[in-house]
């Protein structure tokens, strides 16, 4: 990750450039203020002072330990274009607690699954499970402990969930795109149904009896007939994979 969308920044040269560099007494002066706003039940979030080393922010959730000296993340938050004034910083570091890494218990409790990219080349997509925080959507990554048994009723409630999801619907000529308002890649959380989409685009108008869905993780999910799905995928410069609707369901999980 980098530091720009750590923080949720832009991450343009001038951005960067013109930004003050952060102080990390101001970092410490903010974070002594909002840390204690920010913890909750099962989340601990402490300043540690440690010879050498100074100031160590602690971030402590369940089986998930993480821990970063005060001048690193000045440093990284510098880079990342935030402001040096204690309201940019203090949004900073909300932003920092908010796309802390999912705990396990977190993932069997919320998670959603949805599609994202199997491979960093992005030629294959799977399922995943993420957690919603605000606008964010954060993957988990299961951790050590996690037994199989613990994998399937997680990734099972994640698909059940999944059938919940509020998503958009429109139909433009032949194509019918889905979407959510706030969190994009939830539009992919439709896909574990797909015989419902069938029926939700029929209603709205559009019949695709042999429909292909063209997926791009974090982005609309675009689903017409064969021919439109591939030359739709290769009239974009953006990675994506079309697949038939029947074999949306047997990806892998990743």
């Amino acid at each position: 990750m980098t530091a720009s969308s750590m923080f949720g920044t832009s991450s343009s040269l001038l951005h960067r450039f013109r930004a003050a560099p952060v102080d990390v007494h101001d970092l410490l002066d903010v974070a002594t203020e909002v840390l204690p706003r920010l913890a909750a039940p099962g989340l601990r979030l402490t300043l540690v002072r440690r010879s050498g080393t100074g100031t160590v922010l602690r971030v402590e959730e369940d089986e998930r330990r993480e821990q970063i000296p005060l001048v690193e993340l000045a440093d990284d938050m510098s880079r990342a274009g935030v402001p040096g004034t204690p309201t940019g910083i203090a949004a900073a570091l909300r932003t920092y607690v908010a796309r802390r890494p999912v705990t396990d218990a977190a993932a069997a409790r919320t998670g959603i699954a949805v599609l994202d990219w199997a491979d960093d080349s992005e030629t294959a997509v799977g399922w995943t499970v993420v957690v919603v925080r605000g606008d964010l959507a954060l993957p988990w990554a299961p951790s050590p402990a996690a037994r199989a048994v613990e994998l399937h009723r997680t990734r099972s409630a994640a698909t059940g969930r999944a059938h919940d999801v509020a998503l958009d619907v429109r139909v433009e000529g032949p194509l019918a795109l889905w979407s959510h308002r706030t969190v994009p890649v939830l539009a992919t959380s439709a896909l574990v149904a797909p015989e419902l989409m069938l029926h939700r685009i029929l209603t709205a108008g559009l019949s695709t009896p042999d429909m292909h869905v063209v997926v791009t993780p974090h982005r609309p999910v675009v689903c017409a007939a064969p021919g439109v799905a591939r030359r739709l995928a290769g009239q974009t410069s953006e990675a994506s994979v079309t697949l038939p609707w029947r074999h949306v369901v047997d990806l892998p999980w990743l």
